[in-house]
C-alpha cells in the first residue's frame, strides 16, 4: 500500500479512486503470482528433500518431517508432498505453477485428477478467474 501511495504522490497529480483501485488491484495481482512461482520452488523443495532422504529421515513420513521443519499443519504438510509427488509426472501443470499463472489450489485441484495423457486438456478447460479485456 507504501507504493500505492508514493505512485499517487509521484504520479504530478491527483488520481481518481478508480485508478487507485485499479493500482491495488494490479499490485495483489502480481504479488499473487510471484507467491505461486515462490510455491513453486518449495514444492521443488519437497520433492528433492522426498527424493535425498530416500523417505521420512526419521520422521514417520515426510510431511511430518516438513510439518515439523516449516510449522505447516500436518494435512497442509501433506498435500504439498502430495502435489509436489504428482508434478514430477505433470510439467505442464508444473510451468504454469513456475511461472505463477496457475494457483497453488487451482494446482492442487487439478492434480486429483490430471494425468500425463489429459494434463494438456484439463489446462485448456480451466478457469482463470480473471476478468478479460
Amino acid at each position: 500500500m507504501v507504493k500505492l501511495a508514493e505512485a499517487a504522490v509521484s504520479g504530478g497529480g491527483m488520481t481518481s479512486p478508480a485508478e487507485e483501485l485499479e493500482a491495488l488491484g494490479e499490485e495483489i495481482a502480481g504479488l499473487a503470482a510471484q507467491l505461486n512461482v515462490v510455491t513453486y520452488r518449495l514444492l521443488c523443495g519437497c520433492a528433492s528433500s522426498t527424493r535425498a532422504r530416500g523417505g521420512a529421515g526419521g520422521f514417520r513420513s515426510c510431511a511430518h518431517w516438513l510439518s515439523w521443519r516449516t510449522g505447516l499443519d500436518l494435512g497442509a504438510a501433506r498435500e504439498k508432498v502430495r502435489v509436489a509427488r504428482a508434478l514430477a509426472g505433470l510439467p505442464a501443470l508444473a510451468r504454469e505453477l513456475e511461472r505463477g499463472a496457475l494457483s497453488y489450489a487451482k494446482v492442487r485441484a487439478l492434480t486429483r485428477v490430471a494425468t500425463p495423457a489429459n494434463e494438456a486438456e484439463l489446462l485448456l478447460l480451466r478457469s482463470t478467474g480473471r476478468r478479460r479485456r
